[in-house]
């Protein structure tokens, strides 16, 4: 991953100039957390510096995929990374579901929490969308066009997917590994008869709308910058 921000060339010093403004963005985030606790002695919102850790989880991955892919990486490594990258992908649009406890936040800060959970939640959605673009990026690049956007809408999907079960079922990613009787169960129940879960069908859908609404804003409005990354 790190040839990917030193070499001399344009898009890698943009690359690094990127990676710079995330973390300072992030930065902010946990410090806006940590000036609410020590204001309040409140453990509140802590919460948030967890969900933004996670979040960079699938930039991470994203970024490592990209790299190893312009190095010429063989399909399987890249296929392992993209299915790490996707399992951990819905914690960055899972953050923006965390507007739900403004009306539990009884902090009497009511101009700094909601920008405080409005900045991480922006965050949130920019990793994961910029890390939706960088894997669509190499899909397209190794199997065409159609193939990458196949890729970013089947991710998208699937993060939406992804927010319910971590929101309402307080499923977390690395269940997948460590509990995985407890997924193939759940998800096999809903799979057979998905009309007897209206509820989780219903909000399953409504996330996977809203983060490929968003991604279809965020990409026609910043595809020119971001191809200026690519190397």
């Amino acid at each position: 991953m790190v040839a990917a921000f030193t070499a001399r060339d344009g898009a890698s010093r943009r690359r690094l100039l990127l990676l710079k403004a995330l973390l300072v963005a992030s930065a902010f985030v946990a410090a806006g957390v940590a000036a609410r606790v020590v204001y309040l002695h409140s453990l509140e919102t802590t919460n948030l510096v967890w969900n933004l850790f996670l979040a960079w989880i699938p930039f991470v991955l994203a970024l490592v995929l990209y790299d190893a892919a312009r190095r010429g990486a063989g399909a399987p490594r890249l296929l392992a990374l993209g299915g790490a990258w996707l399992l951990f992908l819905p914690n960055a649009p899972y953050i923006a579901t965390d507007v739900i406890w403004l009306g539990d936040l009884g902090s009497g800060t009511y101009w700094h929490d909601p920008l405080l959970i409005a900045l991480a939640a922006g965050l949130g959605l920019l990793l994961g969308f910029v890390s939706i673009y960088l894997v669509q990026a190499v899909v397209a690049e190794r199997l065409g066009r159609l193939a990458g956007w196949a890729t970013a809408g089947g991710a998208l999907a699937l993060s939406g997917l992804g927010v319910y079960l971590g929101r309402y079922e307080r499923w977390n990613s690395w269940e997948v590994l460590t509990e995985p009787s407890k997924i193939i169960a759940g998800l096999g129940a809903g799979l057979l008869d998905p009309l007897a879960h209206p509820r989780p069908l219903a909000l399953s859908a409504f996330f996977a709308v809203a983060c490929c609404a968003g991604y279809a804003v965020f990409y026609s409005l910043f595809e020119p910058h971001l191809r200026r990354l690519e190397g």
